[in-house]
C-alpha cells in the first residue's frame, strides 16, 4: 500500500512538472514567435501580423476590439484643440461630471486591495503617484480600499490610513531584483486570507503572481503601466521575467487595464485578449495660488522665474538625462538654467554619470527628490519642460507639466506621440542637435497667458481623475461577473 502511495505520488509530481515545462515552452515559443525586439512603432506599422491565423478566432478579436474602441472613444479619444484659437467655454465639456458613479450609500462597499507599488503619499515613481490619486477617490464612490505597501518605502509617519485609505506595509527586500517578486507573493498569500472582492495588481513585474491568486480563489484585475522589459536598467534574466510577468497578468487576471492605446494595441497583438484603456489623470493645480516660500525656493537653488529648463523623474537610464544635458550645454541659453528633479532608489553607475556631467556643465543643477510645495514652485516657475526618455507608459510628469500650462519638449516614442501635440513640440529620440535647436527656440519664444489657459483646460478635460476613477470602479465590476 505504501509503495503505491509513493508510485502514485512520483506519477502526479512527473505530470506537474511536465505541466509546468509545457506552459514555459508555449510561453518563450509565443516570445520568439512575436519578436519582443519589435518597438512599438514597429507593431503599429504592421497591426494584423500578430492577429491569430485561425479566420474565426481573428474574426472574433477584430469584433470585441471593434466594440470596445467605439465605447472607448467617448471618453479617451479626444483630438488635442487648436492653441491659437483661444480658449472656447463651450467647446469643453465638464469631464468632472461626465461619468457619475452611483452615490456610496446607494451601493454596497466594495473591497479592493492594491498590490505592485511601494507606498504613498510622497514615494517616488509613476505607478505611486497613480494611486495616490486614484484611491482617495476610490473611496468617495464607495470602496474600501487597502494598500499593501512595501514597509522600506513606505513613510512611517503617514500611519495605518491616509484619505481613508488603509495602508499595510509588509516587508520586502531592498534589491532591485527581488524586491518586487518577494513583495508581491507575500502580498498574496495576505490577499487570501483577507479575501477582498478585487485584488488591483500594478505593474506586469509583480503580476507575474495572477494565477498564484486566481489559484487562491481570488478575482484579479491587473493594470499594464507600460512594457518594463525594455527599461535599459534590466539585465537579460530580469527582463525575462518581466515578460513572463506580462503573459501571467494578461492571460490569467479576470480584467485588464492599460494607460495608453499604444500598450492596448500591444497586449491584443501579443496575448489576444481585450484590455480595458483607462489613461492617467491629473491633478490641476490652482495656478493663482503661488506658494508660500515660493521665492525663498527659487533662491535656494538660484533662480529665476521662468528662466530655467526642468525635468522630474527618477534617475534611471531610459529617462536620458545625459541627452538633455549634453543638449542644453550645446544650446548655451544666455541666463537659463537646467533643473532636474529626481533621484534614485539604487544608486548606480548611471547616477554617478549624470553627477559628473553636472559638475562639468555650467548652469546645471540636481535637486534631489522633492514634493509638495517646493516641487510646486519649480513646476509653476519653470520656463519650460522637458522629457527626453526612451520609455515610458503615459508619463505623469509630463502631464503634471501641462496642467501647469508649461510648454514641453518630449522625445518622438509612441507614448508621447499618443498625448498629440503640435510636432513642433517633439523631437527625435536621442538626437541631441535637434533638442539643443528646439530648446533654444523654446526659450527665444515663451508661451503666452492664453495659450496656457487654453492647455490646461485640454489637460483638465482629458486626463481628470475623477474620470478615471469612475472608469476604474465599472472595471472592478466587470471583473466580478
Amino acid at each position: 500500500m505504501r509503495i503505491h502511495k509513493k508510485i502514485s505520488f512520483i506519477i502526479t509530481t512527473v505530470d506537474s512538472i511536465k505541466s509546468t515545462i509545457s506552459l514555459v515552452n508555449t510561453f518563450f515559443y509565443e516570445a520568439s514567435s512575436f519578436n519582443f525586439g519589435y518597438s512599438h512603432a514597429e507593431i503599429h506599422s504592421k497591426p494584423s501580423v500578430y492577429l491569430p491565423s485561425n479566420l474565426r478566432l481573428k474574426s472574433d478579436t477584430l469584433a470585441r476590439e471593434s466594440i470596445s474602441n467605439s465605447l472607448a472613444n467617448t471618453l479617451t479619444n479626444i483630438s488635442t484643440p487648436d492653441f491659437n484659437q483661444g480658449y472656447n467655454p463651450e467647446f469643453w465639456p465638464d469631464f468632472n461630471h461626465s461619468v457619475k458613479p452611483k452615490s456610496p450609500s446607494k451601493q454596497p462597499k466594495l473591497k479592493v486591495m492594491m498590490l505592485g507599488l511601494r507606498g504613498f503619499p510622497n514615494v517616488q515613481g509613476g505607478v505611486e503617484t497613480h494611486a495616490e490619486h486614484l484611491c482617495p477617490l476610490l473611496v468617495s464612490m464607495g470602496c474600501e480600499v487597502e494598500v499593501i505597501a512595501r514597509s522600506p518605502y513606505q513613510p512611517k509617519q503617514v500611519g495605518k490610513y491616509w484619505q481613508g485609505v488603509k495602508l499595510s506595509p509588509i516587508w520586502a527586500p531592498k534589491s532591485k531584483g527581488l524586491e518586487a517578486l518577494a513583495h508581491t507573493f507575500i502580498g498574496v498569500l495576505y490577499a487570501a486570507i483577507k479575501r477582498p472582492d478585487i485584488l488591483h495588481i500594478h505593474a506586469i513585474g509583480p503580476a507575474i503572481m495572477t494565477p498564484l491568486a486566481r489559484l487562491l480563489g481570488l478575482r484579479v484585475v491587473v493594470t499594464h503601466h507600460g512594457p518594463d522589459y525594455n527599461r535599459q536598467k534590466w539585465g537579460f534574466v530580469a527582463r525575462h521575467i518581466l515578460l513572463l510577468g506580462e503573459y501571467f497578468g494578461m492571460r490569467f487576471s479576470n480584467s485588464r487595464i492599460v494607460i495608453s492605446k499604444v500598450i492596448k494595441e500591444l497586449v491584443l497583438q501579443k496575448h489576444l485578449v481585450h484590455s480595458e484603456l483607462i489613461r492617467n489623470g491629473v491633478k490641476m493645480p490652482d495656478t493663482n495660488f503661488l506658494p508660500i516660500h515660493a521665492h525663498e525656493s527659487l533662491s535656494k537653488f538660484g533662480l529665476i522665474s521662468g528662466k530655467y529648463v526642468l525635468l522630474v523623474s527618477r534617475l534611471v537610464p531610459e529617462k536620458r538625462h545625459l541627452d538633455l544635458i549634453n543638449a542644453f550645454n550645446k544650446a548655451n541659453l544666455n541666463g537659463w538654467k537646467l533643473v532636474l528633479v529626481g533621484a534614485s532608489d539604487h544608486p548606480d553607475a548611471y547616477v554617478q554619470s549624470i553627477i559628473q556631467s553636472v559638475k562639468s556643465t555650467p548652469n546645471v543643477l540636481m535637486t534631489g527628490y522633492l514634493t509638495g510645495e517646493p516641487l510646486k514652485t519649480l513646476y509653476a516657475n519653470a520656463g519650460l519642460f522637458v522629457l527626453p526618455s526612451s520609455h515610458e507608459g503615459l508619463s505623469i510628469s509630463l502631464l503634471e507639466a501641462l496642467s501647469y500650462g508649461l510648454p514641453v519638449l518630449a522625445s518622438d516614442i509612441p507614448a508621447n506621440l499618443e498625448l498629440g501635440l503640435p510636432n513642433s513640440q517633439y523631437f527625435g529620440l536621442g538626437n541631441v542637435s535637434e533638442l539643443a535647436q528646439k530648446l533654444s527656440t523654446n526659450t527665444i519664444n515663451p508661451i503666452n497667458h492664453d495659450l496656457k489657459s487654453n492647455l490646461r483646460h485640454w489637460v483638465d478635460y482629458r486626463y481628470n481623475w475623477k474620470g478615471v476613477a469612475a472608469q476604474t470602479v465599472k472595471e472592478y465590476q466587470s471583473a466580478l461577473h
